[in-house]
């Protein structure tokens, strides 16, 4: 992975094309919570703990897309089509819209625009245990699009991880800003042609 001297601008990038982002999709993104507020009961975003880089964890910044119940027996990978999706949440998820506010954790710090998607600490655990070389993805910040993203089908599985995780590092080993880059210009094909996942 390159570091060092690629960080500030990386850091630049990121802030500037996320709120360059903010500012386009703003009327969006409120009548995005408007819909959810009048939808379903529960709150408008939804905060759910995460793995970032080195393995340190963080609160991510969705909107909320399904039921405040959806996981009575504990954590469970989503899915397409998936029942516990409200009616409001499934278009949100399609269109990536519940993604937006992830904006904040970009700025944060906490997340870049572009890197392999943060998974929740309960299926790293079990990633890490069955796919060799998993934590390695771990190396870079997580990010809102990703390299994965943007060639891999949405998936939900300990095999679509595995496949996952070849972009991932790959991305790993080769991030650059041309390749951040390309990766933001190829994401509206990936969201439109439904690529890529949470």
């Amino acid at each position: 992975m390159r570091t060092g001297r690629h960080e500030v601008p990386k850091r630049a990038f990121d802030i500037a094309v996320s709120l360059l982002l903010l500012v386009l999709t703003l009327p969006v993104l409120l009548l995005a919570m408007l819909a959810v507020r009048i939808d379903s009961r529960g709150p408008v975003l939804y905060w759910q703990e995460r793995v970032g880089r080195g393995g340190t964890l963080f609160k991510i910044c969705k909107l909320r897309t399904m039921r405040v119940d959806a996981e009575p027996a504990g954590p469970q990978w989503a899915a397409l089509g998936d029942p516990r999706t409200t009616r409001v949440g499934g278009l949100l998820r399609r269109l990536r819209i519940d993604e937006l506010p992830q904006i904040l954790n970009v700025l944060k710090g906490e997340m870049s625009f572009v890197g392999p998607r943060p998974e929740r600490p309960f299926f790293v655990e079990q990633l890490e245990r069955e796919i060799p070389l998993y934590a390695e993805r771990h190396a870079v910040k997580p990010g809102i699009t990703g390299w994965a993203q943007v060639n891999y089908p949405y998936g939900a599985s300990v095999e679509d991880a595995r496949k996952k995780l070849t972009f991932d590092l790959d991305y790993v080993r080769r991030a650059s800003l041309l390749l951040d880059l390309s990766i933001v210009l190829a994401t509206p094909k990936a969201v439109l042609f439904d690529r890529g996942g949470r």
